[in-house]
């Protein structure tokens, strides 16, 4: 790595260069040390795309056994494999720290903490506030500091920017400070973080011009916009609109089982239409991170200026209700097919990630769902081939009242002892028509057996 690149001030021409046109330079031509604070879904896989275009990235993140696990050139995230990770350890390009100091050898920051709700649904800002505090110290002149962390729009220039500038240092002059949200979808083999277009805006025009180039270095579309408000409220529109409309589908497949209607027949024969309509799925409720945190951004942030969010709020309490619907389900369908109580019920989910074909299990339905079943009674055990064991928490404190559970093996026996076995998240390595074959009731919150032929009767779709 150069040391004496960053010190050049002037062209062969002569020229002075200003700070911003000096670190475009240098994350040209590869000399700029990227760190990235914040492992995890959003940071690591960025860390990875920036080392495979040449940059010797510095991982900063709060866990030590994340630390040790990286270093040793091992993943815990779905979407980046071991090799990968130990491939960019081995060429000297990524190395992890939980050490803040470290702050002072990297040219740009990126900011990828959690940013949860509280449990009155308020942002809770306080890891992107620790991050930054942490930083400060030993953030230098000529430094990049983007936030990736999905927060309300006004984050970044109302908290961020008046921390840095404590430093007696100038936004686009001295530092260059920028908003790009994460658009991760874990789990999809198409879009990934080298492909999916990037929205960037910084505070000041330099701010932006500088980001844009970093961003551009590992990603083919980036697309500036005016300021660090309008690229944050990008990201919530994106994930509102998803949120409002899954609350809508959902709310459509309510209105399908009182009319005695198969949802996913009218969702399919509308698809026919090849304009004016875009297909949505009901499903048990939301889950991830994001479509069932982000839309409450915006909403809260709305709130202090007097406005009600009226559709991102009944979206949330659609989608919300939808585990204790399946349970409501879950009871009609035991009585009414076997006559039989849930509280006498032995049953068995299918699945508890919160999307197919991956470990995450944040934010997701099927443990509101195993949950209640159990508060009511229900012997409840579950498979899913991602998720070996979770804790089920429950209460005010988030004690672990259920304790832990683990993942149990699907034999034919299990399926068959099964009084109902329901089907929350639609793994591609279930096999649909043995376990259709082998129960007793099926209960579907996915279609995920909308290809079984044999044995239908017995399968009961969401």
């Amino acid at each position: 790595m150069a040391t004496t690149s960053r010190s050049r001030s002037t062209t062969k021409t002569g020229s002075k260069q200003s700070p911003a046109d000096q670190l475009i330079a240098r994350i040209r031509s590869r000399e700029a040390v990227p760190g990235i604070v914040g492992l995890g879904y959003v940071g690591l896989p960025l860390a990875m795309v920036l080392a495979e275009a040449g940059f010797k990235v510095l991982g900063l993140d709060i866990s030590k056994e994340k630390i040790k696990l990286l270093n040793a050139g091992k993943s815990d995230i779905d979407d980046i494999p071991d090799s990968v990770v130990k491939k960019a350890v081995a060429a000297g390009r990524f190395k992890a720290t939980d050490d803040p100091g470290m702050i002072a050898k990297v040219d740009t920051i990126s900011i990828c903490v959690p940013t949860p709700l509280s449990k009155t649904k308020d942002p809770d800002v306080s890891y992107i506030l620790d991050a930054v505090n942490a930083a400060k110290p030993f953030i230098k002149k000529g430094t990049l500091v983007v936030l990736e962390s999905t927060t309300y729009p006004g984050t970044t220039e109302e908290l961020i920017l008046p921390i840095l500038e404590t430093n007696g240092m100038k936004v686009g002059r001295d530092f260059f400070l920028a908003f790009s949200p994460e658009r991760v979808d874990p789990g999809n083999p198409i879009y990934t973080t080298k492909n999916t277009p990037r929205v960037v805006g910084g505070v000041t025009p330099a701010c932006t011009a500088v980001a844009k180039v970093f961003y551009e270095q590992t990603i083919p579309n980036v697309y500036p916009v005016t300021s660090t408000k309008a690229a944050e409220m990008v990201k919530l529109l994106e994930n509102t609109f998803r949120s409002v409309n899954i609350g809508l589908v959902n709310e459509v497949a309510l209105m399908c089982d009182r009319l005695g209607l198969n949802v996913w027949e009218i969702i399919g024969a509308a698809s026919s239409k090849p304009f004016g309509f875009m297909p949505f799925y009901p499903g048990p409720g939301l889950g991830g991170h994001c479509i069932p945190i982000d839309p409450h951004y915006l909403s809260w942030k709305l709130k202090s200026l007097n406005y009600y969010a009226r559709f991102i709020e009944l979206a949330g309490d659609v989608n919300s209700h939808m585990p204790e619907y399946v349970v409501e389900r879950t009871v009609r369908l035991l009585n009414e097919r076997s006559g039989l109580a849930l509280s006498r019920a032995n049953i068995v989910v299918l699945g508890v990630a919160y999307k197919k074909d991956i470990k995450d299990v944040r934010e997701s339905p099927a443990l509101d769902v195993i949950k209640l079943l159990q508060n009511r009674g229900a012997k409840v055990s579950y498979n899913d081939p991602f998720v070996p064991s979770f804790y089920l928490e429950h209460g005010e404190k988030g004690e672990k009242s259920h304790g832990l559970m683990k993942s149990v093996k699907v034999t034919p026996e299990l399926i068959k002892n099964a009084d109902l076995v329901i089907i929350i998240t639609d793994h591609s390595a279930y096999d649909y028509q043995a376990i259709v074959d082998q129960a007793k009731l099926v209960f579907d919150t996915r279609n995920a057996t909308k290809k079984v032929t044999k044995n239908r009767n017995k399968i009961t779709v969401l």
